[in-house]
């Protein structure tokens, strides 16, 4: 396992606001405050959503599209650096009426209501291709 210490800086609560995008507008909100790192959580709900799945054996991502309205229970993720732009890589489960979930990798939802908890690191993480994964990690 790679690891560093990080400090902590600054911590924020924000609401979503309906209708946009639940990760465009963290990243926005990483933009506008100059977020280089951060993790955060959060719950509400979603009127429709696209998760995605990595197949490992063929390491791609498959999209998964969901037009129904959810709960948020609960998103976690983290803020980093991605080709260049702030990138928000969220994991969310999603609740059904009936009380059954989907879960994954979000790549968009709607926001119906959301509030975060975000807390910035005192540091910049800058994604990088990992030979082994396929995937973008923290080079660490």
């Amino acid at each position: 396992m790679d690891y560093r210490e990080v400090e902590g800086a600054r911590e924020y609560v924000a609401r979503l606001d309906h209708g946009v995008g639940w990760r465009s507008q963290i990243e926005a909100f990483a933009d506008e405050e100059g977020i280089d790192a951060a993790f955060f959580v959060g719950l509400g709900a979603v009127q429709d959503a696209t998760l995605l799945f990595y197949d490992q054996e063929v390491q791609e991502y498959y999209d998964i599209e969901f037009d129904e309205p959810f709960e948020v229970v609960p998103a976690v993720g983290n803020v980093s650096w991605l080709e260049g732009e702030r990138f928000a890589h969220t994991h969310m489960t999603l609740s059904r009426e009936d009380g059954s979930v989907v879960a994954g990798h979000l790549d968009e939802a709607t926001t119906f209501a959301g509030e975060l908890y975000v807390r910035e690191f005192d540091t910049k993480l800058d994604r990088e291709h990992d030979e082994t994964t396929d995937l973008d990690l923290w080079p660490l």
